[in-house]
């Protein structure tokens, strides 16, 4: 068995934000894998079932970001989960948006929900799964951005990225990090490749009012034949 969590902030009024795409992941694996309904249970919102042959926990701590190990603790200590049990779903400021870093262990980055995590479990080396929101280029405003909602644009990468992810759980669970990592690229790639390219505009240049018959003796048909092509020769593009 094994432990999801996603992390975020509670309220509708966060729902939206940067900082929630933990939860926003953590909603999309319940409904694509048709785990139970969230209940409530250690201090957060829990959900049981089943992703491939994986039996697995999903967590969405209730307690704020700052104190989501609380959490993540309580229910750890009830199911004796060990640290490899353990995978956690974030956004990352130092990942351009819409990018995906896996990994295991390793340092908070000022993330205050890891640190409460790794102050609550102990030990660093739960699997993390890092989701880029992009820096907003300037420290002082990293706290309006991760506590900012995602944008109309955004919604052409965080939608695609999140379902995919949902999608492509058994290969993490499995421990396949590297094609998990790569279906979402490639389901981001496709995207925006789907994205239509608006032509450039070109003005037609004028055609002849009256282009001349290479042949004097052709009939009217003919000659009203030779005439369109020579329009649409005019009208196309000019190497």
């Amino acid at each position: 068995m094994q432990l999801l969590v996603g992390l975020g902030n509670p309220g509708p009024e966060h729902a939206r934000q940067r900082h929630n795409i933990g939860f926003m992941v953590a909603d999309e694996i319940q409904q694509r894998h048709g785990l139970a309904p969230f209940r409530s249970k250690f201090e957060g919102l829990l959900a049981e079932g089943r992703v491939g042959s994986e039996k697995v926990l999903l967590l969405k701590p209730m307690t704020f970001m700052n104190e989501s190990g609380r959490s993540v603790g309580a229910a750890c200590r009830f199911y004796k989960f060990a640290a490899e049990d353990i995978t956690v779903f974030y956004d990352e400021i130092d990942l351009a948006a819409g990018r995906l870093r896996v990994k295991r262990g390793g340092g908070t980055a000022g993330h205050n929900g890891l640190r409460s995590m790794q102050a609550h479990l102990g030990t660093p080396d739960f699997r993390r799964v890092r989701i880029g929101i992009g820096h907003p280029g300037n420290k002082a405003k990293v706290s309006g951005h991760v506590l900012g909602d995602f944008s109309k644009a955004d919604k052409a990468w965080v939608e695609p990225m999140v379902a995919t992810m949902a999608d492509a759980l058994p290969e993490l669970l499995g421990e396949d990090e590297g094609l998990f990592m790569n279906k979402v690229a490639l389901a981001l790639q496709d995207t925006s490749a789907a994205k239509p390219k608006k032509a450039a505009r070109r003005k037609p240049d004028a055609a002849p009012a009256n282009p001349p018959s290479e042949d004097p003796d052709k009939g009217a048909l003919a000659a009203a034949f030779d005439q369109a092509v020579a329009k649409l020769r005019n009208l196309g593009p000019k190497s």
